[in-house]
């Protein structure tokens, strides 16, 4: 029996729920203890106002968490650098005028476009997912009102994703709510302004005409590789990876819901289009063998350290207010006089021979400097796995006398840890973006008409952030190592020049520069534009 594209979504959707759900558990102890208004595990989770951060009495971890975002932020996308450059794999071709001249006005075309565009908000969204839940997937979708793309994170727990053969992400689902207003706005202006019914159900036009038009729509959107793909056929449906918004069911304002003749069991949609390629990028922290989401970050290794922290933040307070407002004993005399323990009060005791009066049920000799020493531990260990001895190496130790080589050192050893992890934001993050980005650019003829010596040439793309830079420099620290020393020789032994081939030593440290360059996809071929 064929299903329905509806049907067939929807049992796609219950298989995708059931294999996230034992992730459900960790990342809500990670909500609540680290980022509690970060995530959304109910679709009636929205403008949900109350106090949420009950379990946090020690914001050390989530200051911790603000450190590791704006870190990655300016070590890695920095909207203040240039952090890519366009080149080509032939260095004497990316040395002709014209060539460079072309690649340095696509660049900066991009980098502008970056900058009106609202991609670096959402760059701080998705490092703050990424380190505190290890997945962080963002939207990058084409927009036409001048700022060539629009982005979009999603908070833990309000979606769903599967992945392909090679392990890459090619599915996302989504559940999440929208008004009467924002719908009609969204799925139902057509050109003049007139609304199209045909694609809502029943109810959401008599809400709309009875004015209730705040009343919450619960609407699936899908993003995955397209079973009816087929390149020679023109219909935006067709293309390689389909798109859909859906009606589930509409809501009152007091959040009941009921199933609409939009759901499941029809094939109305709000919106079919394609997209050829993914335009959800989905950064993962670390991942183990088969797994979808994420295993492993700097919140869930810390997260152990989190509850410890707080737990010792209750002992301590326990321990104070027993010294401060100590349990006390007293005779049974005084059982229907009102005693006291505040400064200059006076509670009257009628004492006997025997008896000790009122007094505290036992001696407080609380340690406190023992606990908040083994607390500092704690801070410390959580510092250490958002990386905050990274990010302010310098400011944490503003007074310290290190020479240069010393800072160096650390530098590396610090990076050569965060290296398999910026590695994998290269392929999941920046490589799509840029394809992604200069589709657009191409679709929408803002780029300059290429150079001749481009045709049919692949263009890569090499990362130049602060963090790019310095892992770079870690090759070429022993390279330098190596010159200095051999200056010393040949300044003694004049016959060692004839050991140290300059060409071949120039050329390595040269290419050590331009190492890390990643090469795009065929959306980066320049044939494309010469067409």
């Amino acid at each position: 029996m064929i299903l329905s594209l509806k049907k067939n979504l929807e049992l796609l959707r219950s298989q995708l729920v059931q294999e996230r759900s034992s992730f459900i558990p960790h990342w809500r102890s990670v909500s609540d203890n680290l980022l509690p208004r970060r995530s959304r595990f109910t679709v009636s989770d929205v403008n949900k106002g109350e106090r949420r951060n009950r379990n946090i009495i020690d914001t050390s971890a989530t200051l911790s968490a603000r450190t590791f975002t704006a870190g990655m932020q300016a070590g890695i996308t920095s909207p203040a650098r240039p952090w890519f450059r366009l080149t080509t794999a032939d260095p004497d071709l990316a040395d002709q005028a014209s060539v460079k001249e072309w690649l340095y006005a696509v660049q900066n075309i991009m980098a502008t476009t970056f900058l009106r565009s609202n991609i670096y908000n959402t760059f701080a969204q998705m490092y703050k997912d990424l380190g505190a839940f290890g997945t962080a997937p963002i939207s990058i979708e084409e927009s036409f009102s001048g700022k060539v793309l629009n982005t979009a994170s999603y908070p833990v727990g309000s979606y769903l994703i599967a992945k392909d053969e090679l392990g890459k992400v090619d599915t996302f689902m989504r559940e999440y709510r929208m008004t009467i207003a924002q719908l009609i706005k969204r799925f139902g202006v057509q050109a003049g302004g007139i609304a199209d019914w045909s694609n809502f159900s029943p109810q959401v036009k008599a809400m709309w005409e009875s004015g209730n038009t705040q009343a919450w729509v619960d609407v699936i959107f899908c993003c995955k590789p397209n079973d009816d793909f087929d390149p020679k056929k023109l219909d935006s449906r067709y293309k390689r990876f389909i798109s859909v918004y859906y009606e589930m069911g509409v809501s009152t304002i007091s959040g009941s819901a009921s199933m609409t003749s939009g759901g499941p069991n029809d094939d109305k949609f709000l919106e079919i289009k394609g997209f050829d390629m993914f335009p959800i990028l989905c950064p993962r922290w670390e991942t183990t063998g088969e797994d979808v989401y994420a295993t492993d970050c700097p919140g869930m290794t810390a997260l152990g350290d989190i509850l410890q922290l707080q737990q010792g933040e209750k002992n301590a307070l326990q321990a104070v207010d027993k010294m401060v407002r100590p349990p006390m004993v007293g005779p049974t005399t005084m059982r229907n006089s009102v005693p006291s323990i505040l400064p200059g009060d006076i509670t009257f005791v009628d004492t006997r021979e025997g008896q000790q009066g009122f007094r505290p049920a036992h001696e407080m000799n609380f340690r406190l400097d023992l606990l908040e020493g083994k607390q500092a531990q704690v801070r410390q260990r959580i510092s250490r796995a958002f990386y905050e001895d990274l990010f302010l190496m310098f400011i944490n130790n503003p007074d310290a006398e290190r020479t240069a080589r010393e800072v160096s050192a650390k530098e590396q050893e610090k990076l050569l840890v965060l290296g398999p992890v910026l590695e994998q934001l290269n392929q999941d993050l920046l490589d799509p973006l840029i394809d992604l980005a200069f589709d657009y650019h191409l679709r929408q003829r803002l780029l300059p008409p290429p150079p001749p010596e481009l045709e049919g040439l692949d263009l890569k793309v090499e990362y130049v952030s602060v963090m790019a830079q310095a892992q770079k420099m870690v090759g070429i620290s022993g390279l330098e190592r190596f010159g200095s020393a051999m200056a010393g020789l040949i300044e003694v032994q004049d016959d060692a020049r004839d050991k140290l081939n300059f060409d071949e030593y120039i050329d390595t440290s040269v290419s050590y520069t331009h190492l890390r360059a990643h090469e795009t996809k065929a959306n980066l071929v320049c044939r494309l534009l010469l067409e």
